[in-house]
């Protein structure tokens, strides 16, 4: 594995100095490796091959996994309504039907320039997605997860659901449904993504809870709930240098 840093920006006065951290996945690397040392897989320039990225990520720690009360509450409301399947991705079929309803979900949710064709297809053979987890009602789909399983970890990648069921909390569901199944199956952690900003913190629903603070895995849900309520006034308009040569989707 390889790592590498990209410059940001500087404040000499209080000699600060950013850099963004990357992560190249080299032949024998094992994926789960690199998201115990708090990279997330990078997805966003068309160039990018088995690259990732240091971020303030959360993971589950599922030996000591346990329902919440909001869990529960969450689960009362689909547990039991769906017909799930896990398919390997090497033997997904991908077919328009396929395409056309998580594009969809992305075009309705969050504008159709967060996840254009070219790009989802990227993802796709990307090489960090083992399983697509399929959620059917009466035949027909209502979601599906992209999750990276390998030996005792597993990432809550990408999810797609029907949108007339967001307000009822399904993607919540969702994701609990996959912490719960892992869990199950016996793994160790269970990652669920960046934690930036007020609408990534229903991620804190998840016990116990772990975040990677760029050098550690933190347990302190305070802090981490304080940040992300602060994040908002923390933003910089600025780009590292690696990405300036890059082209995006």
């Amino acid at each position: 594995m390889r790592f590498f840093s990209s410059e940001v920006a500087h404040n000499y006065s209080t000699y600060t100095f950013a850099y963004a951290q990357y992560a190249k996945l080299e032949p024998g690397d094992h994926i789960s490796e690199a998201y115990a040392k708090g990279y997330l897989p990078y997805s966003g320039s068309k160039g990018a091959q088995h690259l990732l990225y240091m971020a303030r990520s959360a993971r589950v720690l599922l030996t000591e996994f346990h329902l919440t009360s909001e869990n529960r509450r969450i689960a009362k409301k689909f547990d039991g309504r769906f017909a799930k399947e896990r398919i390997a991705l090497a033997v997904f079929e991908a077919d328009e039907a396929f395409y056309t309803f998580c594009l969809d979900y992305f075009k309705n949710r969050h504008g159709s320039a967060t996840m254009p064709r070219e790009r989802f297809e990227h993802i796709l053979h990307s090489g960090c997605i083992s399983h697509i987890i399929t959620y059917r009602f009466e035949g027909m789909p209502v979601a599906y997860v992209f999750e990276m399983r390998e030996g005792t970890a597993a990432h809550y990648w990408f999810s797609f659901y029907e949108l007339s069921l967001v307000q009822q909390s399904l993607g919540l569901w969702l994701m609990l449904d996959c912490v719960r199944e892992a869990h199950a199956d016996g793994l160790e952690h269970y990652y669920l993504g960046t934690v930036y900003g007020e609408k990534a913190l229903y991620k804190t629903n998840f016990e116990p809870l772990e975040w990677w603070d760029g050098s550690v895995w933190q347990h302190d849900i305070k802090l981490l709930r304080e940040r992300g309520h602060s994040d908002s006034s923390r933003i910089v308009q600025l780009m590292d240098s690696w990405k300036k040569h890059e082209s995006f989707f």
